[in-house]
């Protein structure tokens, strides 16, 4: 018996400190699965204040506590420093400090409250901008400027302070579309995925323009080829990379479709796959698209369908990188402006601009197909989302 319990009392000795390292292991998962979701809004004609904050857990798929994280004008869309400390928003604006200009603002950003503070607001360098993105080493932001059909890049100081423009190009020409491609409308701006070029998708130009980019000088130089071409009238968007880098697929607004690429990173270049419809044979009202996502697995493509009021699924052949339709599934809302996935690539979270709601769907990791979790966020005119953190 003596024994027995002298065999116990050891085990405990050991188990103890097991139990211990489980317990701290389980309470610092519980902290990584807590985010702050940032929100661009417009403020215009809408009882939005400018960026709001709603707290995520990605472990249950929870959104409480909508806050206003700070106060500014049609901030709708948002990109985060890599090291989260700092948020930086476009102010899609025609006009600002006397120039045909919108403007882009830094803030700090507290991961324990959620709220952020100005830092300093530099223009765009041209109207409406309407994407904002960070090189790959993270000291470069890249902006486009829709109605001003431009784009610029701009260093980020230690400090998180936004510096004057490294590089600044304006876009020239039109497109078929008289009303919507009188002409250039950049519309997105990002780097590949080594940083060595930057991808312009122009919705006025139906042109995906390829730059050159220098991380040490932040500057853009036209590529060989300079560009790649969508249909004429197709309204290029946004464009999404595979994971994998081999393939690439761009959103065309104007005529809701999804074009499908190969890519060589060698030379910057695009070779077209396939185009496909993002909405149904059978609807024959307006629609216009917004976002497009690749989900990390590389499996899934997801597309936002305004008009249809839906996230189109597509599957990815994994050899090909060609999509094959997969269903259609409605935002329950008005207008998905945009739409993210969490971090964890368990959640899809749908912005409904025009019915001032955030809603949120699990996804199924086997076959991409989005279920509704009831867990919906009052946001006014939402816009764009992102992640960070909390503390």
């Amino acid at each position: 018996m003596k024994m027995t319990r002298r065999f116990f009392a050891s085990l405990l000795i050991i188990v103890a400190p097991v139990f211990l390292f489980v317990a701290g292991s389980g309470g610092e998962n519980s902290k990584r699965s807590q985010y702050f979701a940032f929100i661009g809004t417009y403020t215009s004609k809408t009882d939005s204040k400018g960026i709001y904050s709603v707290h995520f857990d990605s472990s249950t798929g929870g959104l409480t506590s909508v806050a206003a994280a700070a106060a500014t004008q049609d901030p709708s869309f948002l990109t985060v420093a890599h090291n989260e400390k700092y948020l930086y928003a476009v102010n899609e604006l025609s006009e600002f400090d006397g120039k045909k200009s919108g403007a882009v603002t830094a803030y700090s950003l507290d991961p324990k409250s959620g709220k952020l503070t100005q830092l300093n607001q530099v223009p765009s360098g041209g109207a409406d901008p309407c994407y904002v993105s960070f090189d790959k080493t993270g000291k470069y932001l890249l902006v486009a400027n829709y109605t001003g059909g431009s784009v610029a890049t701009f260093p980020v100081a230690a400090d998180g302070r936004i510096g004057a423009a490294s590089a600044f190009v304006q876009h020239t020409g039109s497109g078929p579309h008289r009303e919507r491609q009188e002409g250039p409308h950049a519309h997105y701006i990002a780097t590949s995925f080594d940083n060595r070029f930057a991808f312009v998708v122009d919705l006025g130009l139906d042109k995906v323009v390829i730059y050159r980019f220098d991380p040490a000088k932040g500057s853009l130089t036209p590529n060989d080829p300079p560009f790649v071409k969508v249909a004429p009238g197709a309204g290029p968007r946004h464009l999404a990379f595979h994971p994998n880098a081999k393939f690439a697929y761009v959103l065309n607004e104007v005529n809701s479709t999804v074009t499908a690429f190969t890519y060589d990173s060698k030379n910057g270049s695009f070779s077209t796959l396939q185009t496909l419809s993002t909405i149904p044979k059978y609807f024959t009202g307006h629609n216009d698209t917004a976002e497009i996502v690749v989900h990390p697995s590389g499996k899934f493509l997801y597309a936002s369908n305004r008009g249809h009021d839906s996230i189109a699924e597509f599957t990815i052949d994994p050899a090909s990188g060609t999509l094959t339709p997969a269903g259609d599934f409605p935002t329950q809302g008005k207008t998905p402006r945009n739409f993210t996935l969490d971090p964890t690539g368990r959640f899809l979270l749908a912005a409904n601009q025009e019915s001032n709601n955030i809603v949120l769907f699990r996804i199924d990791q086997s076959t991409g197909a989005l279920t509704a979790t009831g867990q919906v966020a009052q946001v006014p005119a939402p816009v764009d989302i992102v992640f960070v953190h909390a503390k």
